[in-house]
């Protein structure tokens, strides 16, 4: 059983890592964390000083103990074991593939683990790192194809299908991923570099290489958005697209028999579609668009 001490610092914590306590907010005193949690005060003090090892809070004199900036963060515990973050990362992939990131908590994962809260602060500093780390492991298992297809077009599809599995296979992948806020993952990184090296060689004005193939991969990420509600939805509701779709044709019916709807009357009954419809169609799109802003195509070898 986790210690009362552990489980106040785990809390702590996990109000750290979900921004509730800022940097430079100040945490519980030792004096409320007695009264709030019902413990003695050698208690509380072993709480705040198990925040304190792990490099998330530290005493400031005249004010008391406050959160530390992840940029300032030293934890005061033995180095981290490869091996055992490696196995962190990996069942806080198996919880979000299978439930969301709703469901990814730091408590969570060590009771999935076996082992206490505070303990994983021991291999990953926040969850901010853990996202990190769990964005960056999908996409290492995924590198761009080598050697890559002949031409700017055939490679950024195969680019672009590339991630898209990704995101079929991990739904909450498009959640985390953010090109205006990025967490910078190299190995997805690695994914862009490429994107860049092939519109380059194709003669796309420099000034546009990157915000052409972030252009792209964004547009990916954006449609698959959709992938973790339908997920939730069908986990919920226990019917399928097409099952969803089905019962709704009593209401469609209904709603375009004024004539209201024409067009959707005519051409929505019998048309079916699906996100990764919608995703080729639109990558289609989208590189037709490309296509008068190259002076021409990949070099063999390149």
């Amino acid at each position: 059983m986790e210690p009362p001490y552990l489980r106040i610092a785990a809390e702590i914590a996990e109000r750290i890592a979900a921004g509730e306590l800022a940097p430079g907010d100040r945490v519980p005193s030792t004096r409320q964390i007695v009264e709030g949690y019902g413990v003695a005060m050698a208690t509380a003090t072993k709480a705040l000083t198990e925040l304190r090892l792990q490099g998330l809070v530290r005493a400031e004199p005249g004010v008391g103990t406050v959160v530390v900036a992840p940029s300032a963060r030293r934890a005061e515990t033995v180095p981290r074991r490869p091996a055992m973050q490696d196995q962190v990362v990996r069942a806080a992939i198996r919880i979000a593939d299978a439930e969301g990131l709703a469901a990814l908590s730091m408590r969570r994962l060590a009771g999935d683990l076996g082992v206490a809260t505070m303990s994983l602060y021991r291999h990953v500093t926040d969850k901010e790192e853990l996202l990190l780390l769990m964005m960056d492991r999908v996409f290492a298992g995924s590198p761009p194809p080598e050697p890559p297809p002949a031409g700017w077009r055939a490679r950024l599809e195969a680019l672009a299908r590339l991630q898209w599995s990704l995101y079929q296979q991990h739904p909450w992948l498009a959640q985390a991923v953010s090109f205006t806020r990025p967490l910078l993952a190299p190995h997805a990184m690695a994914h862009t570099e490429w994107a860049m090296r092939t519109l380059h060689a194709a003669g796309l004005d420099p000034r546009r290489l990157l915000l052409a193939a972030v252009m792209v991969a964004n547009y990916v990420r954006g449609t698959a958005i959709g992938l973790e509600d339908e997920a939730q939805a069908e986990q919920e509701s226990g019917l399928s697209d097409a099952d969803w779709m089905r019962a709704q044709e009593e209401r469609f019916a209904t709603l375009v028999a004024g004539g209201t709807f024409p067009m959707l009357a005519r051409y929505a009954e019998d048309a079916t579609f699906t996100l990764a419809d919608l995703m080729e169609f639109g990558l289609q799109r989208l590189l037709d668009g490309l296509a008068p802003l190259m002076s021409g195509d990949v070099p063999d070898g390149q």
